[in-house]
């Protein structure tokens, strides 16, 4: 069916929302007050003529644009673009009736993400190597990356190179693309390597390269040096495809923010603590606690810290906090908590910190949804969102960081929390 639709407003997964008899209609790549004629099935919409353009329209700035679905928004200017972004923290607040100053987002320029993560595919018509297309299990082929480091799109030949020596061996793999300080780390999953005479090719292809390290399924084929990345005065070895923040640039800033939330702490706790992201600039100025359930991420954070002169006391520990969150007699002992889960979020945990009197606690989340289920939980708990700020981690997608920073409000004489 061939309907003209006026765009409403731009929705939460970066989609063009167009209001019709039949209900909301949803189209990728439109902007609001724009004039189209779309082709509508199952509440989506596709574009089949642009009739009225947005003056908020711009160039996108990759030829991939449309085709490739790792971006939703490189069509919209800064300006709108980011208030939306903003928009999308603010409306998850008020669905939890949270009310709060929300900051502006903090932008993150192009060519600033340090992992690409890429998928090799053998098809009929041989193997490609890209992204997923937009709103497809099926892979296109990329030649330029607007988002990523330039180091890392001038890896994509090589990358191509050494996913063909594995056609014949996986039909499918996903390749780990990540700048580390000191170089390019490549870790392969889905090929374990059991013939000798592929591994030589993988070597031999691998020492050709420039990358510092190949792995594949966690083993390491070649390391010409052990993958750093610099937590604060710490350096941390990067496991095989372990987390990272998505921009060197956004980690900092959210680093900042953690530690204006936790000035006054002495004896502060660090959960999903990752290979020490925030523990080891927090351990520059207090005792820190951190809780991690990946051991390749405690293992880095370990040898780090065995390494690092000048710090505070770390401890750790390995605990899924999903299963078993820190419990009031834990988390009595420390005067300030950072929490930063997965997009799941930490809700028990949440539950947990809201019983205690913790002075100064920092949520940080890549899910605003998650994230107001849990700072209401704080507040229900007797905690005050004292700032807040969204930061575009993820440029052009429907994904956005957020930091909070909580205080626990005084009782008033008579009040029981």
């Amino acid at each position: 069916m061939i309907e003209e639709v006026v765009i409403d407003h731009v929705g939460v997964a970066g989609d063009g929302v167009a209001k019709t008899k039949h209900g909301a209609v949803y189209v990728p790549f439109a902007l609001p007050h724009e004039v189209a004629n779309i082709a509508v099935e199952n509440g989506h919409g596709t574009i089949i003529a642009l009739k009225k353009s947005s003056p908020e329209r711009v160039e996108a700035k990759c030829r991939h644009f449309e085709a490739c679905g790792g971006c939703a928004l490189q069509h919209w200017a800064d300006d709108p673009y980011q208030m939306w972004k903003r928009s999308l923290v603010v409306e998850a607040l008020e669905g939890r009736k949270i009310t709060t100053d929300v900051e502006p987002v903090i932008p993150c320029e192009p060519h600033t993400r340090r992992r690409m993560i890429l998928t090799a595919r053998v098809t009929p018509k041989g193997q490609i190597v890209g992204f997923n297309r937009y709103q497809s299990h099926d892979v296109i082929a990329i030649e330029e990356c607007p988002v990523s480091r330039p180091e890392l799109v001038d890896e994509l030949a090589a990358i191509r190179s050494l996913a063909a020596l594995l056609a014949n061996y996986a039909k499918e793999i996903r390749i780990n693309v990540t700048l580390a300080e000191n170089g390019i780390d490549v870790a392969l999953e889905g090929c374990k390597i059991n013939d000798e005479k592929l591994r030589q090719r993988l070597v031999e292809e691998g020492l050709k390269q420039s990358f510092i390290r190949l792995t594949a399924d966690g083993e390491i084929i070649i390391e010409k040096e052990r993958p750093e990345l610099h937590f604060g005065s710490a350096t941390v070895e990067l496991a095989a495809g372990g987390f990272l923040q998505a921009t060197k640039e956004a980690e900092e800033f959210m680093a900042s923010l953690v530690m204006q939330g936790l000035k006054k702490a002495k004896n502060a706790a660090d959960l999903f603590s990752g290979a020490g992201t925030f523990t080891f600039r927090m351990a520059e100025k207090m005792k820190v606690h951190a809780v991690e359930n990946d051991d390749s991420a405690l293992k880095s954070l370990d040898r780090a810290y065995r390494q690092s002169v000048g710090l505070k006391t770390v401890t750790y520990e390995k605990r899924d906090l999903f299963r078993r969150p820190l419990l009031p007699r834990e988390l009595e002992a420390f005067d300030g908590l950072v929490f930063d889960p997965p997009r799941a979020g930490a809700e028990e945990q949440a539950r947990e910190i809201a019983k205690m009197n913790i002075p100064h606690v920092v949520a940080v989340s890549c899910n605003p949804v998650t994230m107001s289920r849990d700072l209401s939980i704080l507040v229900e708990g007797g905690y005050t969102i004292e700032k807040l700020v969204p930061i575009d981690q993820f440029l052009w997608s429907p994904h956005v960081e957020a930091v909070a920073l909580l205080k626990k409000r005084k009782p008033k004489p008579g009040w029981r929390l």
